[in-house]
């Protein structure tokens, strides 16, 4: 019953998050078509603010997990959202195996996932260095890679803002980044790394022309006070 009642939550809450996302953001995305129709994913955003995991659910109406910080669950209606969307949690303070552990089996149950690469929000218009777990749990799985840049986003919500406020939100979606994949079904360290490496730069290429289009390149965030 549990499942069948996230089945029907998730198009509900997508539908409502993207509708408004659309009216209040007026949110356009390029690059849909760049997004598997079957299989496992996993979309990679960069991430600027908090509106982000609103927003990306607009780039498919396929049903995608979110990984999210554990802190997320820690207030109702957060955590009602996240569970209806079968999110799950991760302890960023540590190296967190057991979400790391769910999340491959999820892409290995042919579930697209959400993952942050930059892992908590940052800031400005230069990709901060990326942490390894997607590229990790790509190269594990053969999951494709799907970088997404996001701009304006920082300008909705910045890091430390109580309000959200009414700006142009654009995201591109860039094509996938196939993994290499061991034959023995060894993890090279060396393939993570250079995978890595390749989603580094696209997403800065993606994040460069979504600023563009939403009218903010290199711009700093309003002020929060």
């Amino acid at each position: 019953m549990k499942r069948v009642a996230e089945w029907i939550a998730y198009p509900l809450i997508r539908h409502l998050l993207v509708a408004f996302s659309y009216l209040f953001w007026r949110v356009t995305v390029d690059g849909r078509e760049h997004i598997p129709k079957t299989g496992s994913f996993i979309l990679a955003p960069v991430h600027r603010s908090n509106v982000d995991s609103p927003v990306v659910a607009a780039v498919t109406r396929r049903r995608m997990r979110y990984l999210g910080k554990q802190e997320m669950w820690k207030y109702r209606v957060p955590a009602a959202v996240f569970n209806a969307m079968r999110g799950i949690p991760v302890n960023r303070g540590t190296p967190d195996r057991d979400a790391l552990r769910r999340c491959v089996t999820a892409l290995q149950a042919g579930e697209p996932l959400v993952v942050f690469p930059e892992g908590s929000r940052r800031s400005g218009p230069v990709v901060d260095e990326l942490f390894e777990g997607v590229a990790y749990m790509a190269t594990k799985t053969g999951a494709p890679i799907i970088p997404v840049g996001i701009g304006g986003s920082e300008r909705a919500m910045p890091k430390g803002a109580k309000f959200i406020h009414p700006v142009k939100i654009h995201l591109v979606v860039g094509r996938p980044i196939h993994p290499e994949v061991s034959e023995t079904g060894k993890t090279p360290r060396r393939a993570v790394r250079e995978l890595n490496d390749r989603l580094y730069a696209e997403l800065q290429r993606l994040f460069d022309e979504a600023q563009v289009k939403a009218g903010t390149p290199n711009e700093l965030p309003p002020a929060t006070a």
